[in-house]
């Protein structure tokens, strides 16, 4: 039960990202949020079922991604993490269960650095229309 929900929740967080990325195209900024706010449920929910499934795994220090460069863009993250939930997704259908846990843990930090920004932009926006 626990496997079918993990491959679930990253399929459907795929499919998020995906919405996501129309809406970043069409210019729909709250569309990108929301479909990036569902996406990273899904992947918080797969990564709790990996963490019942490897209660002795943690995630390690070469999980975690370098510092990102000055000039983030929302695009190109939201396709990295798209692309690592792919490899998790066949990874995990390889029964390389270690290995989709870290994939789909290293996506989760692009999806953070997204809703960082849109946190930093939000607060920006407070200050100069207050």
């Amino acid at each position: 039960m626990k496997r079918e929900n993990i491959l679930e929740n990253i399929t459907s967080a795929i499919n998020y990202l995906e919405e996501s990325m129309k809406a970043l195209v069409e210019k729909n900024q709250k569309e990108v949020i929301r479909s990036v706010w569902r996406a990273s449920a899904d992947l918080e929910h797969a990564l709790f079922l990996f963490s019942l499934m490897h209660q002795d795994e943690n995630p390690s220090a070469s999980w975690k991604l370098s510092p990102s460069a000055k000039q983030f863009e929302v695009g190109p993250t939201l396709v990295e993490a798209q692309d690592l939930l792919k490899e998790a997704k066949d990874s995990f259908e390889a029964q390389n269960f270690h290995e989709a846990h870290k994939k789909a843990w290293m996506a989760r930090g692009y999806l953070l650095r997204v809703h960082d920004f849109f946190e930093k932009m939000w607060r920006k926006e407070g200050k100069t229309s207050s």
